[in-house]
Order: C-alpha cells, then structure tokens, then sequence
C-alpha cells in the first residue's frame, strides 16, 4: 500500500479529461497519465515495481527531495522505457538478480535521484536507451554502481557512486555513455570499466579514488577516453589496459598508486598527453606484449614510493616519450626482452638514484635531444643484442655516464657527459659500442674508460679536465693480442692527467686498471705500457703512526659521526693488541664497515685512511685501497662473476676492498644478472680470509639498508654502520676555503657570506655532490676568475689570487 497519494496533472486539451487527479498508487497513476502530464508524488515509502512508459514528468513534492521512497520488496523497483523526466526520487533495491533503476527505451532525464540499494546494479541502462543522468547517486554495496550495456549510452553529468560491491561504472556489450564531472569512490571492482568490442566510455573531469582494484580498466576491444580526470588511491593498478584495449589520457592526474599506475599488454595502445603519474608503488608506465604500445606526450613521471623502475617495457611491447619528464624515482627507464623498443625524444630523466635508461636481454631505445641529470648511471646497454642510440643527449651529475657490457653494441653520437664521479663512458665485459663526437667535461675519474680488450669504436671524441685521464683502455679480454678500441681523431687537454698521490700515502688501486694511461689523443702502444707496469711499484706498508692518520683524519671537515666511529674503532683495535701483548684475553673486532650516505661524503677518503690506520696498527701488512662497484665484479656468464670478484679480492689482499653502491649487487629484479653470485663469492672469502682483507661496502643510507636485510650472511660479516651526514652550508664553505688555500686563491670581501648563502639555496636532490659541489664550486669560480683577468692587459697579484662574488656561478 502506498503511504501517500500521487497527484496527476493532465495536459490535455479534451473538455472530457480532468485537469487534475489523485490516486492512492504510483501504478494507477502512470496508468491514467498521458504523455505530457505531471505526477507529483506525496512523501512516503511505495512498495510498488514501477514501470514508466509514457513521457510524462514523475517527481516528489518541491522541497522536500528524497522524501519519496520507492522500495518494493522484490524486482526492478523503477523501469524507464520512455522518453520520461524523473525528478527528486529516492529508490531502494533488494534484489540481487535485478538493477534498481532500469532505463532500457527513450531519452529520459533522470535528475537529482538517490539509489540506495542491494541490487545487481544502482542504474541499468540497456539496449536503444540514451538517458541523460544529472546530479544521482548511487549507493549499492552488494553489486555495480552503474552499468551500461548491449548499446545503451547517455549521459551522465556530476553524478557519484560513493560505494559498489563490483565495479562503480560499468560498460560492455557495445554500451557508449559519457561522464561529465562524475566522481566514483568507494568501490570493491574497478572505478571505470569497459569490455568488449565496440564498447566505448568517454569521461571529462571525473575523480575515481577510494577503489579496491583498479581505477580504469579497459579490455577486450574496448575503447575509452579520459580528458581532466583525476585516480587515485586505488589498491591495484591505477589504470589497465588488456586484450586490445584503447584509451586516451588528457591531462589527467594518476597519484597515489600502491602498484602500477599504468599498466598495458596484449597489444593495447595507450595515448598520454599532458598527463601525470605520481606517487606510484610499482611502475609507473608498465608495457608488455609485442603490439602493445604507448605514446606519451608532454607527460611527467615522479615522485615513486618504490624500488621499482618508473617506465618498464618488455616482450616485445613500444613506448614512445616526447617531450616528457621523468624525476625522483630509482630507475627512469627499463626496456627489455628481444623486439622492445623505447624511443624518447627532447624528454628529461633526473634525480634517478640508480639507471636512466637500462637496456637489456636484446631490446631497443632511441634516445634524441634528450637530458638526463642526477643519476647513478645515465644509460647502460647491458648485454648481447642490445643496443640503440643515444643522439645529442646531454648527461649531467652521474656516477657513470653511459655503461656498454656483454656484447652489447649501441651507437653514442654527439652525446655529453658532464661531471661524472667515475666515468663518462665505460665499457667492459665484452661490450661494444660506437662512440661518434662525444665529449666528456670534468670527470672525477677517467673520461673513457674501456677494459677487457672490448671493441670498441670511438671517433672524433674529446675529453677536457678529467681527473684520472681523458682515456683508459685496459687490457686483458677474451679477443686475445690485438683486441681493443678503434680510435680516429680522439683528442683531450689532459690538463688534469692522473691523480697524483702524496708520496706518504698508500697507493689507491682500481680493479681493472692499467698503469699506462693516454698521453694524446690515441692509446699508448703495449711496449710503452708493459715498461710503466715494470716500474709501477707495488702497495708498500705505511710509514706513519695510526696518530698520524688519525689527525688527518680530524683534519677533514665535518665528520664528526664519522671521526667518533674510527677513533673507537681504532682504540678497541690498539687495546686489544697491547692486551695480547701483555699475555691477555682480547676480544675480536670485526673490522669489515658499512658505509652509508649520499656521494661527495668522503667515504672513499675515510675507507682509505682507515686502510693506513689499520697498517700501522700491523692488522693490516699494507692498508692500500682497492676500490670497485658492480661493473668491475659482475660478469657476463655464471662463474665469470666468481672470478671477476676473486681478483679484486686478491688485489685487496693486505688491504681494503671499497665496494661502492653495494646495493647494486642485490637488485630487485635478482633473477636477471648474476650479482648474487658476486655477494656470494664474496661472503665465503670475507670468511676463508678473514685477517687479509678489510671489506667496506658502501652507498645511499635507504638502499643500503635494503641490502643488508636482503643479505642476511653479508649483514652478519659487518662489525657496524657508519652514517656520513651531507655537509651543511658551513661545511661546504670550509671545502671551498681550503682548496682556494691549497691552489693560492683567496677569497674577496663578502665572497664568504655569498657562499655560504649560495650553499643554503642550492637544491640538494638525492644526487646533491656535497664535497663534490663544493669542489665544482670553486673549479667554476676559477674558471668565471679566469675569462674575467684574462680581459686584464697587466693583472696584479691580488688580480691573479683573488674570487670575488661575480666569480660565483649562477644557480640552475
């Protein structure tokens, strides 16, 4: 029984009709009214199965929305199959098999509707039905929001699904509806759902969030089209594609994703524009399958709350980036498998904390215009059948700039490396590489450092102001006599030449190194190198007292942390001697060390001054530091990486292995490289030789922590952890004033205050320099001091020592 009465106002022109009616249900109303009439229904619950199938207007009383409640205790509460207005109507569903407000003919206008319900689905919308859905609600916690199917469509503009027991709107069966504004929340399936070959979902301004599941998925041939929408805080994947799946991004926002924020395969194709995908936990671009493709344009990538690269391309699958940026995550682009194919052009990758770009397992990138910042590696080609191009790329503030390994072979044309910490381009282990025009500036290592006898090609290079020299090619790869790199044209200032070491310090060795080095622009033939190996003494015991190099350690700035640790360390060490000495128990110090911290720290400093101190103490018989990273251990096959790590363990022998960014060794993707075989090498020498060799492993404080806990049997063989702080703007000044002391430069009235401000506002990213910037500070003013006095026709003395502010450079 209804709880009210619907009044019908007819519109009618028959002097025989009534103008107005009541009736005591909604059924002999809509039975009475014609097309055009008007029912207003009175407040109250009607236990009625509804079906409108006349044009006519249906609304509840103004004032007073929600105050009519259809809710039958069975069935399809509302059916709409006319061309109807339905106003202000609250409907409540209870049956599991059937839709709660069902739309199957006609264009009707469905306003400021409120469904709560049980049901299947919240709103139905089948067949030729072109419903124009304004200002609803949908509450069903037991099935989908809304569902449009088998070639309905409509509109839906600013309507909300705050809860879903499937998916909170979903299309399949050759369904086409639009979404204006709508926001969907709450759901148990996906936000957004379409399946099945012609299949279509556009959405303008829509917010899917609050979803457990996926965000937007679209399979089977389904279409979709998303512009100004926002997803996020989703618990799977912000956005799926599968099964020829096509959707188009413009300018939305996916963020705060725990998996990938897009994931693609099965030869669906993905369309990016102006879109951006942050705060992911997984990949933030995930393709796979070969015919799976995507095109992002004017995009940004960052802000990754996982260990996981932020663009992943494999088996097969296309991603293309134009113009796009990609900046703090771990990883910016892996492309792998055989038939993959990353293509990038005029795009930004920085603030990567381990590889830009990794290409592997025989895939394909296309780098053109493109600068990458900031980053541990800038581009590594990893093994046999990868390869590529980088074309006019700039690499700026990298440990390494590009990495060729394992016969991989790519082409390196017009590309420069700036400021690298060990090497602009390294090649080992059988790699290739063409290398055409490319320059690197200001390497704290070598410029080119290619070993293993790799054939390599370089023409037309040319590297200025490298600290350990503009070339290295060191022998001993499996081509045999002869092998090597092909060098036409290559030239450098070797103003810098070889880092020269104070006679009273040991000598700092690396792994793979030849004595020799180049002395103009082509190699140093074998003779000249096998006469310097003659004449190269080898690693002498110190000659100083463990005081001695404590105090120059005390001489460094900052520190303190770290000066504390190797002071206690050194005491237990030095009383434990003199206990066995005097005929005493002494307990046994674990002298292996985990360094933790950002680069430019002086962990390399402090790891050698420990070696010496460990000498003089006679722990050591010589103290010298053998300094390596993955590259140098890992090999190109199982057992290579055995023996690689063997030598540089035997290198060490009376010394310190310094093993940098450790946590290279142990990736995510272990199952893809052969560093556990590296580590694990390692840890059964670490206990075969436990007296020869002091072992420190190093890199950033959070991946370090990773790799220990990933590594049980390495953590356990370390005695402790020493955290190198990044310097503070005092500190850096500090650098700066002693190498202007230590190069006969002095600093002009205010210079120090300017500098110290100019460390203050200097961003300091995951890959901030510290001592490194401070050292690149003042070869900058020196630099900026240089073109300035040169313009002098009779500089003075004060002309020729002193920096002014004008001599700072500018912040980027």
């Amino acid at each position: 029984m209804a709880q009210g009465t619907v009044q019908v106002t007819h519109t009618g022109t028959s002097r025989w009709r009534r103008r107005t009616g009541e009736y005591a249900s909604l059924a002999a109303a809509l039975e009475a009214a014609a097309d055009g009439d008007v029912l207003t229904v009175a407040p109250g619950t009607y236990r009625e199965n509804l079906v409108v199938q006349r044009a006519v207007t249906l609304r509840g009383p103004e004032g007073s929305p929600g105050s009519v409640r259809i809710a039958p205790l069975d069935g399809v509460p509302l059916t709409v199959r006319a061309s109807a207005v339905v106003l202000d109507l609250h409907v409540e569903g209870q049956d599991a098999a059937a839709p709660a407000l069902l739309v199957e003919e006609g264009t009707p206008e469905l306003s400021g509707m409120r469904i709560v319900t049980r049901s299947a689905a919240g709103i139905e919308v089948r067949g030729g039905a072109r419903p124009t859905v304004r200002r609803c609600t949908v509450d069903n916690p037991a099935g989908v929001g809304i569902a449009v199917l088998d070639g309905g469509g409509g509109v839906f503009e600013e309507c909300e699904v705050v809860a879903a027991g499937q998916a909170g709107i979903a299309v399949r069966g050759g369904g086409h509806p639009r979404l204006d504004r709508c926001r969907v929340h709450h759901a148990s399936g996906s936000g957004l759902t379409a399946t099945g070959e012609n299949s279509a979902l556009e959405a303008v301004g829509c917010e899917i969030y609050e979803v457990r599941g996926s965000g937007v998925q679209i399979t089977g041939r389904a279409t979709a089209h998303l512009t100004d929408c926002d997803v996020h805080r989703t618990t799977s994947d912000g956005v799926t594609l599968d099964t020829d799946a096509v959707l188009t991004l413009a300018d939305c926002r996916i963020h705060d994703v725990p998996e990938n924020a897009v994931d693609l395969r099965s030869r669906s194709v993905l369309t990016l524009t102006r879109t951006t995908v942050r705060q992911f936990g997984r990949n933030g671009l995930s393709v796979w399958d070969p015919g799976t493709r995507v095109d992002a344009n004017q995009c940004e990538i960052f802000d990754s709350t996982g260990d996981y690269p932020a663009v992943w391309v494999s088996d097969g699958a296309t991603a293309v980036l134009d113009s796009c940026r990609v900046h703090d995550v771990p990883d910016a682009l892996f492309v792998l498998d055989r038939g993959s194919r990353a293509d990038v052009v005029d795009s930004d990758l920085s603030q990567v904390r381990n590889t830009a770009v990794s290409v592997s397992d025989g895939a394909t990138a296309q780098l053109d215009d493109c600068r990458i910042r900031d980053a541990a590696t800038g581009a590594w080609f990893r093994d046999h059948g990868s390869g590529g191009t980088l074309n006019n790329c700039m690499v700026d503030g990298t440990q390494t700039g590009v990495i060729v390994t394992k016969g991989a072979d790519p082409t390196i044309e017009r590309c420069t490396v700036d400021s690298p910490a060990e090497a602009g381009f390294y090649v080992s282990a059988g790699g290739r590489g063409t290398f055409l025009n490319c320059r690197v500036r200001g390497s704290a290592g070598y410029g080119f450092h290619v070993i293993d006898g790799c054939r390599t090609t370089l023409r037309k290079c040319r590297t200025e102001r490298c600290a350990r020299g503009g070339y290295e090619f060191a022998e001993g790869g499996a081509d045999g006599p002869g092998s090597g790199p092909d060098v036409e044209d290559c030239t450098s200032d070797e103003s810098a030449g070889l880092r020269q070491q104070p006679p009273a310090e040991p000598v700092v060795q690396t792994a793979h190194q030849s004595p020799g080095g180049l002395l103009g622009s082509v190699p140093v033939p074998r003779a000249v190198e096998e006469e310097a190996a003659a004449t190269v003494p080898h690693p002498e015991p110190s000659s100083r007292t463990s005081q001695d190099v404590l105090g120059e350690l005390d001489a460094l700035v900052g520190l303190e942390s770290v000066k504390r640790e190797v002071r206690a360390l050194t005491d237990m060490i030095e009383v434990g001697r003199r206990r066995r000495e005097a005929g005493l128990k002494a307990a046994s110090v674990k002298r292996h060390l985990v360094f933790t911290g950002s680069p430019g720290t002086g962990k390399t400093t402090v790891a050698r001054l420990y070696g010496e101190i460990l000498a003089s103490l006679g722990v050591l018989e010589k103290g010298h530091l053998v300094e390596v990273s993955r590259v140098d251990l890992v090999g190109e096959h199982i057992g290579s990486t055995a023996i690689r790590t063997q030598e540089a363990f035997e290198k060490a022998r009376g010394g310190v292995l310094f093993i940098d960014e450790a946590y290279a060794l142990s990736p995510e993707d272990s199952g893809r490289d052969f560093g556990k075989e590296a580590i694990d090498t390692l840890v059964k020498l670490m206990e075969d030789h436990r007296d020869a060799v002091v072992v420190i492993v190093a890199g950033y404080t959070a991946e370090m922590e990773r790799f220990l806990q990933v590594n049980p049997g390495v953590a356990s063989r370390f005695s402790r952890t020493i955290t190198f702080s990044d310097y503070g703007p005092e500190e850096l000044l500090r650098i700066v004033e002693q190498q202007a002391e230590e190069h006969e430069y002095r600093l002009g009235p205010g210079v120090a205050e300017a500098l110290q401000k100019y460390f203050t506002v200097l961003p300091k990213g995951p890959a901030f320099g510290n001592g490194r910037t401070a050292r690149q500070t003042f070869e900058a003013m020196v630099e900026r001091h240089a073109g300035r006095v040169a313009q002098l026709p009779e500089p003075s003395t004060d002309d020729l020592t002193l920096l002014y502010t004008e001599d700072l450079p500018e912040l980027t």
